[in-house]
């Protein structure tokens, strides 16, 4: 059974600065991706970011040059750094974790940003 738990949501203003740590475990097998989605209120929920296990990133054209994905192979963790934050950023954000065709999914973390 893969565990996802995530940790470092909370408020902080606008140009501010958060990160965000997800752990994962359970897995016989290697993580071929882990990365992070977001649901904002009454939107759906989108991609933020997500890496590779051979270090390949992928970013929202909306957090490109603010956002910081990196993991630790070998810990099984994956961390956002959160830069320059937006209200527009407030939203849950869920770690994911893929091993083949399987998704896992953390229960999320809320992330505010007052203006």
């Amino acid at each position: 059974q893969v565990q996802v738990v995530e940790s470092g949501g909370g408020l902080v203003q606008a140009g501010g600065s958060l990160r965000l740590s997800c752990a994962a475990s359970g897995s016989s097998g290697s993580f071929d991706a882990m990365g992070w989605y977001r649901r904002a209120p009454g939107k759906q929920r989108e991609l933020v970011a997500r890496v590779q296990t051979v270090g390949i990133t992928n970013y929202a054209d909306s957090v490109k040059g603010r956002f910081t994905i990196s993991r630790d192979v070998a810990e099984n963790t994956v961390s956002l750094q959160m830069n320059s934050l937006k209200p527009e950023d407030t939203a849950v954000y869920y770690c994911v974790v893929v091993v083949g065709i399987s998704w896992h999914w953390g229960r999320g973390t809320q992330v505010t940003v007052s203006s």
